[in-house]
């Protein structure tokens, strides 16, 4: 048959995904994969340069996503689905364009992990984030921002002749445009999906590129790759080149093994059951780190993957395959202005004699899909990623207009056009046109940011309109902040609480008062920003947000009152949820109070929000008994000190 292109949707029991979280993101996303500096100064020189290269500061300009919960509602999932008389692709362009399937049709099997159904979790660079499929990584360290964001989709003509669907975006948090070409060539037996990532600024900026792949982990399953040796990274948060174990899989604790593939190697890696069959993933030589992350065989790993799930089941779960473009992911290359990267990588079937080594499965591979032919694909594949969109099937973010309205970039193949600008991008589109800074009244719930060197250029030119000097002052700081100029976003900020009652400056020092190692005067700004929230509904999620920032800063300072009336303002649904039964619960113990403290882990809760590699829940039991952890409770990735 024909390749055929087509929009569908998909059904699933699905947690809402909530409103944002409204407080900009000032600090650096958590990154479980953070090495002491002592650490990187052992790591062969190129390696320790491109770790100690592009670090995020902060998350800015992309907001928070934590307003999920583990209440799940059937949900049907704009979907589109890729076919060939081979393979079926299911794709779902609204939460990052992930493949949540690949089904090889002549032997029915699924050649990927899939969840029962769709539950957010705070693994993210952004918050929310779900498991199972290939998930498109562009940014930074971790899960992309984009993981549960719409992307721009639509029918482009295949190099072949066929049809193939286009994902696009623009990545905010390094301002990159991407895309990603899927199609499935006549008769084969492999998806393609050519990548391309463009810089369109003068200045070099960060890259970042991973393909992360789960599939099932049966007890006979062997991962296999071109290498004899790896970059380990498991719970002592060291990165040590050990040779490939006998059986990685079979390890306790969480774990990743970044391949150290020869030069001049092939890149791919495969995932096998023990008959020898399952997927494997090649690609052209540029995405040429790979990877295997295994949750372990401890109750916490098991307890992570039920969690994700929808604690649907206790399966065998699953671990991942993973590609990138630097050897490890605590890496970031340099991009120059102008300069583009791409590369064509392939996913498909694959069988092998059971127990095979990677020379004998590089051979199978060889047969069955020539590296040559790769090649080949991406170079044909190369003009047509210049094709311009035709039928559009999903529309992503207007960001990419905004930005393309701003510096008048010329991107064939990624339209990011004018009637894709929304509400969001209407106050900065006045910025950029008026020159004038909106108004932003002292009761308006904050919106979006901005904050690169273009945007605080316009910025520091900016007029305001009568009353507003406070909300220029505001943004400003978030700008200068994230540039790492820290004294004058604090000046800006004082600038703006002098000028306004809003409670956005008062937090933003508070934030600075803590990076300053100042808790005293953190936790008394935390208290008057807090109070400072207007009442109404428009305003509720917003002063949840601050008071799980302001509860553990007063605690901090020695404020257990302070942080128990912080916690009863709160209206009572959000005084339920989890993460605030676990602060009261800590508000209690700090006040002296073991026996309800106690009593709170003993009705129960659940933390909807709680962070990969959090031990909050552990350390406030520990603190309450010296008895084991609870069951629910265990979601401990590393050993117990």
């Amino acid at each position: 048959m024909a390749t055929t292109v087509r929009r569908t949707t998909l059904t699933l029991p699905a947690s809402p995904l909530g409103p944002e979280n409204p407080l900009p993101s000032l600090r650096a996303p958590g990154d479980p994969h953070l090495l002491d500096p002592a650490e990187s100064a052992a790591l062969p020189a190129g390696m320790a340069r491109r770790i100690g290269y592009g670090r995020l500061r902060t998350l800015l300009p992309v907001p928070r996503l934590d307003g999920y919960t583990r209440e799940r509602v059937p949900t049907a999932l704009d979907a589109v689905v890729l076919e060939n008389d081979r393979l079926r692709a299911t794709v779902l362009p609204g939460l990052g364009g992930r493949l949540y399937a690949l089904r090889h049709k002549p032997s029915g099997r699924e050649l990927l992990h899939t969840d029962p159904v769709l539950q957010y979790a705070d693994f993210g660079l952004a918050g929310a984030w779900f498991s199972g499929g290939v998930e498109w990584n562009p940014g930074a360290t971790g899960h992309t921002a984009l993981s549960c964001a719409p992307l721009h989709a639509a029918r482009v003509p295949a190099p072949d002749g066929g049809e193939m669907l286009r994902l696009w975006e623009w990545e905010r948090l390094r301002d990159l445009p991407f895309q990603i070409d899927l199609w499935l060539p006549e008769g084969s037996d492999f998806l393609y999906a050519g990548v391309r990532v463009r810089n369109p600024h003068h200045r070099t900026v960060p890259l970042y590129w991973w393909s992360n792949t789960a599939v099932p982990q049966t007890p006979g399953t062997r991962v296999v790759a071109p290498a004899t040796h790896a970059w380990h990274f498991g719970a002592s948060r060291t990165l040590q080149r050990v040779p490939v174990p006998e059986a990685p899989t079979a390890s306790e604790h969480p774990a990743d093994w970044f391949y150290d593939l020869p030069d001049g190697a092939r890149p791919w890696i495969a995932a096998l059951d023990a008959d020898g069959r399952g997927l494997v993933q090649t690609s052209t030589d540029a995405l040429r780190g790979r990877k295997l992350f295994v949750w372990g065989q401890g109750s916490g790993g098991r307890r992570w993957q039920r969690w994700l799930a929808g604690d649907e089941g206790d399966g065998p779960g699953y671990l991942e395959i993973q590609a990138g473009l630097a050897p490890t992911q605590l890496e970031h290359l340099p991009l120059a202005g102008g300069a583009a990267v791409s590369w064509l990588e392939a996913y498909g079937p694959l069988e092998a004699a059971p127990g095979a080594d990677s020379g004998a499965v590089a051979e199978h591979l060889e047969a069955v899909l020539p590296r040559e032919q790769l090649r080949a694909a991406h170079e044909a594949w190369l003009p047509a990623a210049d094709t311009e969109p035709g039928d559009v099937l999903a529309t992503g973010s207007g960001w990419g207009a905004l930005e393309v309205t701003r510096g008048r970039f010329d991107l064939p193949g990624t339209p990011f056009t004018a009637d894709t600008l929304g509400g969001r991008q209407k106050p900065w589109l006045e910025l950029l046109l008026a020159g004038v800074f909106p108004r932003l009244g002292e009761d308006a719930v904050p919106g979006p940011v901005l904050v690169s060197p273009e945007w605080r250029e316009l910025l520091e030119t900016a007029g305001t309109y009568e009353g507003n000097a406070w909300a220029l002052d505001y943004h400003l700081g978030l700008a200068q902040w994230h540039a790492g100029d820290r004294a004058q976003a604090v000046r800006s900020w004082e600038r703006a609480a002098a000028g306004s009652e809003s409670c956005l400056p008062l937090r933003c020092l508070a934030v600075a008062d803590q990076s300053d190692g100042n808790p005293e005067r953190a936790a008394q700004r935390y208290l008057e920003a807090f109070r400072a929230v207007p009442a109404g509904e428009a305003w509720a999620t917003a002063a949840a947000a601050l008071a799980r920032e302001a509860v553990p800063a007063l605690l901090a300072a020695r404020r257990p009152g302070d942080a128990a009336a912080v916690l009863d303002a709160l209206p009572g649904t959000a005084r339920g949820r989890g993460r605030f039964r676990l602060l009261h619960a800590q508000v209690l113990l700090a006040a002296g109070d073991t026996a309800g403290a106690r009593a709170v882990f003993e009705e129960g809760f659940t933390v909807d929000d709680l962070r990969e590699g959090e031990e909050s829940l552990h350390t406030t039991w520990r603190a309450l008994t010296d008895e084991p952890l609870p069951g629910g409770y265990d979601f401990r990735m590393a050993p117990a000190p």
